[in-house]
């Protein structure tokens, strides 16, 4: 065990040279709290940017709207600091946004339930209707963490995916990541234009099963923050956030996914958990990269000092699908919440390849650089973004 998770250390932890002409242009800034960024399909001029504390704010031409797109800050749970984990957390826009002016949130309530509503926007559309709310599913959340957030629409299916993480508190002490009779530490898939308020696809893995909750896609996950899908085959990518040691990519086919088991709380990354020792591996779905977020188990470990070796918390990003970077193309970008530090790698349907700490070479290119990596998100071209949760948004540039 020791010389696996040795291997594992020295991939995560290779300082080769990134992309070199790679740089990050400071394009906005939004108020404190900044978590997500995204772009309605067909839209060219607008970014959104969700900001935890309750509203959404429009990008556009450089500049930040004055008034918030939406502002629901009155519902979704306060006193948030950078360490919490509640408050507006999603967003998506339906594919047929440009028509419907639908477009879906992800929130904790007052009363610590993740709530999935669906807003519509007024005849202004640079303001939504905050009045226009039907709530879609509510999952009451048994501690403060791991709530998950994310939200997205399948983009060959048309579904809405669900990110939730396993109900908080330490080492998932009801086991709800491995429980199919709960809707936490799971990936949800429900179409939410055929039933009142949603109906469940015929084809989701536990459809008609008794004792599972048919809208679970994929389960054995912590805290999904972040996941997205490739635009060209539909994989799915997830950045689940680890618990003492170790924090985790998995990448997926969305055949593989769909009833997938994630691990947890079994395993976290690569290795035991619950059970420390002598965990049964069957059928689970391994991590395709890990890293670690000790810096004293590391530094003993293999001699890093705690800043060589600092991370705490991952976040998902995206698979480059533009057209600007042509580098960048096919290339996973994602990175890490505390320190700030950005990562690419690829898949080749069997292991991570082609691992690169694009830090540097970023910090070099710059004039500024993310401090709190709160989110990645991608324009309706599948040009990339970077979120920082002080405010900042930066955009991927080549140079």
């Amino acid at each position: 065990m020791k010389k696996i998770m040795i291997g594992y250390l020295i991939i995560g932890f290779n300082l080769n040279a990134g992309i070199s002409d790679l740089a990050l242009l400071k394009i906005a800034k939004v108020p404190q709290k900044a978590i997500y960024i995204t772009q309605p399909k067909k839209e060219k001029n607008r970014l959104f940017v969700v900001n935890q504390s309750g509203t959404i704010h429009i990008i556009r031409n450089n500049k930040t709207n004055d008034i918030p797109f939406l502002d629901i800050s009155d519902r979704v749970y306060g006193s948030l600091t950078p360490e919490s984990e509640k408050g507006l957390l999603g967003l998506a826009f339906h594919p047929n946004y440009a028509n419907n002016g639908y477009f879906y949130v992800n929130y904790i309530n007052k009363n610590n339930l993740t709530v999935i509503s669906r807003f519509s926007t007024s005849d202004n559309i640079n303001i939504a209707d905050k009045n226009s709310e039907v709530i879609i599913l509510e999952i009451l959340q048994p501690f403060d963490n791991n709530n998950g957030g994310h939200l997205a629409f399948g983009p060959s299916d048309g579904f809405l995916y669900i990110g939730l993480g396993d109900g908080g508190s330490t080492g998932d002490p009801y086991n709800n990541s491995q429980d199919l009779n709960t809707l936490l530490g799971s990936i949800l898939r429900i179409d939410i234009d055929i039933g009142n308020p949603y109906s469940i696809p015929k084809d989701n893995p536990f459809f008609s099963h008794n004792n599972k909750k048919e809208e679970i896609f994929c389960y054995g996950l912590r805290n999904p923050w972040r996941f997205s899908f490739d635009r060209h085959n539909n994989d799915i990518i997830i950045g689940d956030v680890g618990k003492n040691i170790w924090e985790e990519i998995h990448w997926s086919s969305w055949e593989e996914a769909k009833g997938g088991n994630y691990g947890w709380r079994i395993m976290e990354g690569n290795h035991c958990h619950n059970p420390e020792d002598f965990c049964d591996t069957t059928g689970l779905i391994m991590p395709v990269h890990e890293y670690p977020n000790n810096a004293a188990f590391i530094k003993k470990l293999i001699g890093m000092n705690n800043k060589e070796a600092s991370g705490c918390s991952v976040t998902g990003g995206y698979i480059y699908r533009g057209e600007k970077i042509k580098q960048l193309q096919g290339v996973y970008v994602f990175g890490d919440y505390c320190t700030g530090r950005i990562w690419s790698l690829k898949f080749d349907g069997e292991k991570a390849t082609s691992f690169k700490n694009l830090h540097q070479d970023l910090k070099k290119n710059s004039k500024e650089m993310p401090l709190v990596i709160s989110s990645f998100g991608e324009d309706s071209s599948g040009e990339l973004y970077v979120v920082d949760y002080l405010g900042a948004i930066y955009k991927f540039i080549s140079k």
